[in-house]
C-alpha cells in the first residue's frame, strides 16, 4: 500500500495546522492518510487506497457517508440559502421530532456542535440549580471546554485538575469525578457535596473510551440517587442518541434524565448538537430566563435539513433492528476468532458499536488504561494495510453503517483473524 502523496501533503500541513490536523484524534504517527472521498461504508484516501470505514467520522454517519437521501435534502435547502440569522420552520419541525422522541426533552436548543451542547447544559443546570459543582465520569468525553478538561484521578472520588495548559485551576475546581459503574463512590460524593451540586453529567455508555457498558441496573441506580438529592441527571448522547435506538440510550435502558445532550448523527454528518430537558430548566435559557446562550450558527438550515433526513430514514425504513442485529453477529465473530486464537482480549459493544479490548472486559476508565495500547496500535496498522480503517487508538468506538454488507462484515472478520494471529 503506497501512501507518499499522504505523506508529502502531511508534510506541508505541519507548517501550517497544529501536528498537520485539524483535530489531534486524526493524527496518526507517523502520518495520517489524507481523504480524497467516501461513499457508501468505504473511504478513499489521496493515494487510491480504499478502506472498509468502521470510524464513520466517529459516529455521526450512521447511514454511511454520502447517502443520497440526505445529500437530496441538503442540496434543496442550498438551492434556498445555507444561513438566514433568522428563526426557520424547519428548526421547529426537528425540535418537534426530537422532543417526540426523547421523553427527558420537553424543550430543546440547537447548537453547532456536543462541545457546546454539553457546555451550555451545564451551565443551565447551574443556573437552575443556584449551585456551582458537577461530577462527571473519570475518563468520560465531553467535548473540549475548560470545565470538562480534568486530569483523571486514581479511581478514587477527585476534585478536578486541569488536563490542558491554559486552563485555570479556579475553572475545574468545582469538577468531580467518579469511577463509571460505581454507584457507591456517586453516591459517597453527592452527599458529600450536595449543598453545592448542580447536575452529575454520564454518558450511559462510555463512547470515547471503548465502548464501556453500564452494568445491570447501574443506570437505574443513577437516577435513584440523583433524583432523591435534587441534582440535574445530564446524559450525554452525543454519541448513543439515534445510535442504540431512535430514543438513544434512555429508551434502550429505560431511565429518564432531566437533560439531554445530543450531536453527531442528528446532523446528518453535518454541525449540529442539541441540548433539552424540563421545560422548567430549559425555560432558563435566554431571552426566556436569564441564562445566556447564543450562537450564529446555531439551527443552521443546512445542518436542519439533514437532520430531517436522517430522521426519516430512521423511521420509515425501521434501521436499528438490523443493524443492531448486525453488530451482534460481528460481535459473535469478533468473540469467535478472539476464542479460537486463545488470546486474553475481550469484545465489547453494544447495538451498532463494537471494539476488541487488547486485555480483560474494562468497566470503567482505570480498567482501559491496563490494556495494551501499543499492541492495538499495531494492530490499527496491520488492519489499515489488509483495507481496513478502525480508530487508531484503545480508547475510540467502533460503529457500524447502514451500507455495511454482509460482505464488509465478512472481508472484516477475516482480516481480524489474519492479523490478530
Amino acid at each position: 500500500m503506497s501512501l507518499d502523496k499522504s505523506r508529502e501533503l502531511y508534510q506541508k500541513a505541519r507548517t501550517l495546522l497544529p501536528g498537520g490536523v485539524s483535530s489531534p484524534v486524526r493524527a496518526i504517527r507517523p502520518y495520517p492518510f489524507y481523504t480524497r472521498s467516501a461513499s457508501g461504508s468505504r473511504i478513499t484516501d489521496i493515494d487510491g487506497n480504499e478502506y472498509i470505514d468502521y470510524c464513520l467520522a466517529y459516529g455521526p454517519n450512521i447511514l454511511g457517508h454520502a447517502n443520497p437521501k440526505i445529500k437530496e435534502a441538503v442540496i434543496s435547502q442550498l438551492d434556498k440559502g445555507w444561513l438566514y440569522g433568522t428563526p426557520t420552520e424547519l428548526e421547529v419541525s426537528l425540535a418537534d421530532r426530537i422532543a417526540g422522541l426523547y421523553p427527558s426533552i420537553d424543550m430543546l436548543r440547537f447548537v453547532s456542535t456536543g462541545t457546546e451542547a454539553t457546555m451550555s447544559a451545564l451551565r443551565v443546570a447551574r443556573g437552575f440549580t443556584g449551585k456551582n459543582k458537577f461530577i462527571k465520569i473519570e475518563g468520560g468525553f465531553h467535548g473540549a471546554h475548560d470545565a470538562v478538561l480534568v486530569k483523571a484521578g486514581s479511581g478514587a472520588t477527585t476534585l478536578g485538575k486541569p488536563d490542558s495548559l491554559g486552563i485555570p485551576e479556579d475553572f475545574t475546581k468545582h469538577t468531580l469525578q467518579v469511577p463509571f459503574n460505581d454507584i457507591e463512590a456517586l453516591t459517597t460524593l453527592i452527599e458529600k457535596y450536595s449543598d453545592d451540586l448542580a447536575a452529575f453529567i454520564i454518558e450511559p455508555v462510555m463512547g470515547n473510551i471503548g465502548p464501556v457498558l453500564p452494568e445491570k441496573d447501574y443506570l437505574r441506580e443513577v437516577r435513584k440517587v440523583t433524583g432523591e438529592n435534587d441534582v440535574v441527571l445530564i446524559f450525554d448522547e452525543v454519541i448513543t442518541g439515534f445510535r442504540l435506538a431512535m430514543g438513544g440510550a434512555q429508551e434502550y435502558y429505560g431511565v429518564t434524565p432531566d437533560m439531554t445532550t445530543l450531536g453527531k448523527i442528528v446532523g446528518g454528518g453535518l454541525p449540529i448538537g442539541v441540548f433539552g430537558g424540563r421545560k422548567e430548566i430549559i425555560d432558563m435559557i435566554a431571552p426566556s430566563g436569564s441564562v445566556y446562550q447564543a450562537g450564529t450558527f446555531s439551527g443552521s438550515p443546512a445542518s436542519v435539513a439533514a437532520g430531517i433526513a436522517v430522521l426519516d430514514v430512521l423511521e420509515k425504513e425501521n434501521v436499528h433492528k438490523k443493524l443492531n442485529a448486525t453488530g451482534d453477529m460481528l460481535r459473535s465473530g469478533l468473540s469467535d476468532i478472539v476464542a479460537d486464537l486463545g488470546l486474553d482480549y475481550t469484545v465489547s459493544g453494544i447495538a451498532s458499536m463494537f471494539k476488541i479490548f487488547f486485555g480483560d472486559q474494562p468497566q470503567n476508565y482505570q480498567d482501559v488504561l491496563r490494556c495494551d495500547k501499543e499492541g492495538y496500535l499495531k494492530f490499527f496498522f496491520r488492519m489499515l494495510d489488509s483495507g481496513i480503517f478502525l480508530p487508531p487508538s484503545q480508547f475510540e468506538t467502533n460503529f457500524i453503517s447502514t451500507a455495511h454488507t454482509e460482505d464488509d462484515i465478512e472481508k472484516t472478520l477475516a482480516a481480524y483473524e489474519a492479523n490478530l494471529k
